[in-house]
């Protein structure tokens, strides 16, 4: 997938794989990232350390990423890099996955999981999701357990790697002044010999469960709550409704939140996104602030929440949405790397790209009817809720 751009200074350059969390069972979880990240430990043409130096060498502003459902390595670079970035990129895909690399890699995704645990809100969002998805593959904790990464092995990793590392399972893409005739017969060359199809996604039907948990931990200073209700996939036609009504809400200093709980310092953060996935979706809630101002910074939240009903929106939030939104979509479309995202993403999720023209068609038709229809799912109570507490001692009194 390419969008050229003849007057572009740089060219930008995807993989995108259609795997994730959502696609590990539960003994290999973390498998995806822990992947992501043997990638870059050498292929069959080079070593960790020519991977890293070719890079450099490139001036390749570079990297990669894993999420529920996808997994992203990405480079940018002058025009002139362009044949040697895309031989990188996708001799890259097909990794050595050796047992040696794999064991020193183990360790520091342990501490990165470690690390992670240990930083706020400590797993909160991970543990809603878990409550929230049940034994749905969405579910998964992205960097997976310690245990589960302690006990992975080498070659369940490489079975995983030929089942989901295929040609009928990943997307390239490329934006900016791109050589679009030399790319293709490029990859063409390159991924023959690569597998071709893919192990099916599981797709057990969502069924959103109710919970609610309390995670303590010592020398914790702020209470943090997170909250999920059921949402929207994205082939949904309301997604550009609910996520106007998001902004309204919770986005940026013209918000109801910011006026609520932020303006007057009640609150230090509050959040309210939609996150959609192929099958299913749903909206996540996030406040932080201190504890003695959790109660009525709790309650003010659900207040705004369920005044929807009483206090519809008016023209003048959704104008600002509206305005707010376009303008971010407008600058991102400045640069090629954020077009390659949008075009690599757009072909994992529904099949097809939306130019930014026609992106803006979408927001721009949105009226106040949609967004009160989709206020209708925020007016509930929340299926689930975490906070993190600080831990007490036996005493009763603080922990630390």
């Amino acid at each position: 997938m390419i969008l050229r751009d003849p007057a572009a200074l740089t060219a930008s350059f995807g993989w995108f794989v259609a795997t994730g969390a959502r696609d590990e069972s539960p003994e290999m979880a973390g498998v995806s990232h822990f992947l992501e990240h043997m990638v870059f430990k050498g292929t069959a043409s080079r070593s960790a350390d020519a991977i890293n130096r070719e890079l450099d060498h490139l001036g390749a502003h570079s990297n990669a990423y894993t999420s529920e459902d996808r997994t992203v390595f990405y480079a940018s670079v002058i025009p002139e890099c362009q044949r040697r970035v895309v031989d990188l990129l996708t001799d890259l895909m097909q990794p050595s996955l050796e047992a040696e690399q794999f064991d020193l890699e183990r360790q520091v995704i342990l501490e990165e999981i470690a690390m992670y645990e240990d930083q706020p809100p400590y797993g909160a969002f991970e543990r809603a999701n878990e409550l929230f998805f049940g034994t749905h593959p969405l579910a998964t904790r992205v960097l997976g357990t310690a245990e589960t990464v302690s006990n992975m092995t080498v070659e369940q990793m490489r079975q995983y790697h030929r089942q989901r590392y295929t040609r009928d399972n990943m997307i390239f893409a490329a934006s900016g002044m791109v050589d679009v005739d030399d790319l293709i017969e490029q990859i063409e060359g390159m991924v023959q010999d690569w597998p071709a199809t893919a192990q099916v996604r599981p797709a057990p039907a969502p069924a959103f469960l109710a919970g609610r948990d309390v995670i303590e931990r010592e020398l914790t200073h702020q209470h943090y709550a997170v909250m999920v209700w059921p949402g929207l996939d994205w082939h949904h036609a309301d997604r550009y409704a609910l996520k106007l009504l998001c902004s309204v809400l919770a986005d940026h200093g013209s918000s109801r939140m910011f006026w609520a709980l932020i303006d007057n310092g009640l609150a230090e953060s509050v959040s309210l996104y939609p996150q959609y996935f192929g099958d299913c979706g749903c909206i996540t809630g996030f406040l932080c602030c201190a504890p003695e101002d959790a109660p009525l910074v709790e309650d003010t939240f659900y207040q705004v929440l369920q005044g929807l009903a009483e206090k519809p929106i008016e023209h003048r939030e959704l104008n600002l949405a509206k305005n707010r939104i376009e303008s971010h979509l407008v600058m991102s479309d400045e640069y090629p790397s954020n077009r390659m995202f949008m075009l690599g993403n757009a072909w994992l999720e529904r099949g097809e790209y939306l130019s930014l023209e026609a992106e803006l068609q979408r927001l721009a038709a949105v009226q106040l009817d949609d967004i009160q229809r989709m206020a209708a799912l925020l007016t509930k109570e929340p299926l689930v809720r975490v906070e993190v507490v600080e831990a007490q001692e036996a005493g009763g009194e603080s922990g630390g």
